[in-house]
């Protein structure tokens, strides 16, 4: 039996990182191959273009990194206050290692990625709104159980994820532009200041 080929899965890793790091527009096809160690007629059998296979990158990251991570992060377990802080202070954190690594602040690949393309490519914008959409109601479903124990006013919980998750990918974009983290040094207070959540008691 022959060797199982990774080419297709090494493509995916090397444009996600590639596109993320520098952007869509400039990334070629060539410059993913030459990373991924994958040639160019290899690269044409599993995809018919860097659009689909940006699509394909972005759906594999959330699929099988992404979201296991949210979902850590936003455990029912946890008192819905504590999922909101701990995601943004993850947040922070993430992207600490991001610039010990790669020397500057890379912000989210899903909405750096979506922001540019959003009005050159609908089969992106499309992917990148729908993962979005999905990670705005993690926030809706913390709020709501906020909500109902009392540790945030009533209101439209829909709308406060909305406002919430702006507040987060935006710090991400600013910290982006500015390379500096301290534009997410504040994520885990403000949020809770703009849900006018009651003082939240974190364990020792």
């Amino acid at each position: 039996m022959g060797r199982t080929s990774d080419a297709k899965e090494r493509l995916l890793e090397a444009a996600l990182d590639l596109i993320w790091e520098r952007s869509y527009g400039v990334v070629t096809i060539d410059a993913i191959c030459e990373k991924a160690g994958v040639k160019k007629g290899s690269f044409y059998y599993f995809f018919d273009s860097k659009s689909t296979l940006a699509v394909a990158a972005l759906n594999e990251n959330w699929i099988q990194d992404g979201k296991a991570k949210w979902d850590a992060l936003f455990s029912a377990s946890l008192p819905p206050l504590e999922r909101i802080r701990g995601f943004m202070q993850s947040v922070y954190d993430g992207q600490v290692e991001v610039k010990k690594e790669h020397g500057k602040v890379l912000g989210c690949p899903c909405f750096s990625i979506g922001s540019e393309t959003s009005t050159q490519d609908e089969v992106i914008r499309a992917k990148a709104q729908e993962i979005l959409q999905s990670q705005i109601r993690y926030f809706e479903s913390a709020i709501r159980d906020a909500q109902a124990e009392g540790s945030v006013p009533p209101g439209d919980a829909a709308a406060k994820a909305k406002c919430l998750f702006a507040l987060f990918e935006g710090s991400l974009a600013q910290a982006r532009i500015q390379n500096d983290l301290d534009f997410l040094r504040t994520l885990p207070d403000a949020s809770l200041d703009i849900l006018g959540a009651r003082s939240l008691k974190v364990a020792a």
